[in-house]
């Protein structure tokens, strides 16, 4: 591998990408793993936080995220000409985890294509769009998990695609006023048709609509429910901890009837304590 930025150690790298992991409601469930598989939970982390922050943020710009797609490039191929790494601090560490544990290339390029598309369109016509874009946003976080997990065969892959989608689908159920509020409407047009939705706003037809979506995230995670047999057995409490969170999150918002527009729902921290509880027993 290249030499690290100027200054930068693999360790230093590290634990810079663990400072940016530590706002994630997953962070807790990253100690369920040992200590080399969470450092690479932290720098995969890292990775996406910096892409959802170039598509998301003051920085947004699809030159932007071309520029991070070339550095990404270079970290991959193990440094810059000359053998450093791209400026960010988090690319020694990133790149040292994707090949220690043989993460698909394609899934870092599949995420920035997938949050560059927020920038670019708005809305998605049907649900196979939707799909195509919940792949590239969390499916291929899924993908890159499981593969620190052990799990490197197609049928833990397709599960972990399936799993992503039902994450970043009720990741729209909970965010869909919010979203709204800044012109993304990820609901499908050919639903909002079908259930005859013509504003965002809350209303019984799109409540209807949502409880629609949330059958769809639903079924995604039961039929997907054998993901941790496909992975090393010591990662296991913590793949279960990492979609119960968000299996728990679901429940939250078919228990309030689908209104995600009065106040966002957030599991509590001891509903988030009880996930990995659960994890654990399990």
């Amino acid at each position: 591998m290249g030499r690290e930025p100027r200054g930068m150690t693999l360790d230093a790298s590290y634990q810079h990408c663990r400072a940016l992991a530590r706002g994630s409601s997953f962070y807790p469930a990253f100690f369920l793993v040992d200590e080399p598989r969470r450092r690479a939970l932290w720098a995969i982390y890292a990775f996406n936080r910096r892409c959802d922050d170039l598509s998301d943020g003051p920085q947004a710009s699809l030159e932007s995220l071309a520029a991070w797609r070339d550095d990404l490039t270079l970290a991959l191929a193990g440094g810059a000409p000359g053998g450093r790494f791209p400026a960010d601090p988090i690319w020694p560490a990133f790149a040292d985890s994707a090949a220690r544990y043989r993460i698909p290339h394609s899934c870092f390029f599949e995420m920035i294509e997938g949050v560059s598309s927020d920038l670019r369109e708005s809305t998605k016509p049907t649900y196979d769009d939707l799909y195509r874009y919940c792949y590239r946003v969390a499916s291929v976080v899924g993908i890159s998990v499981v593969s620190i997990f052990g799990g490197h065969t197609p049928e833990a892959h397709k599960l972990a695609e399936q799993c992503g989608v039902a994450v970043q689908l009720t990741n729209i159920l909970r965010d869909v006023a919010e979203d709204a509020a800044l012109g993304r409407v990820y609901l499908p047009r050919e639903d909002l048709a079908r259930f005859g939705v013509t504003a965002i706003a809350d209303s019984p037809a799109l409540r209807e609509l949502l409880r629609f979506e949330a059958a769809r995230a639903r079924a995604l995670f039961t039929h997907a429910c054998e993901l941790p047999a496909h992975v090393e057995p010591r990662t296991r409490p913590c793949l279960r901890a990492l979609l119960g969170i968000y299996e728990r999150l679901l429940d939250k918002i078919e228990s309030r009837q689908y209104n995600v527009f009065s106040e966002r729902v957030r599991l509590s921290g001891a509903e988030k304590l009880a996930a990995l509880g659960r994890a654990l027993l399990e």
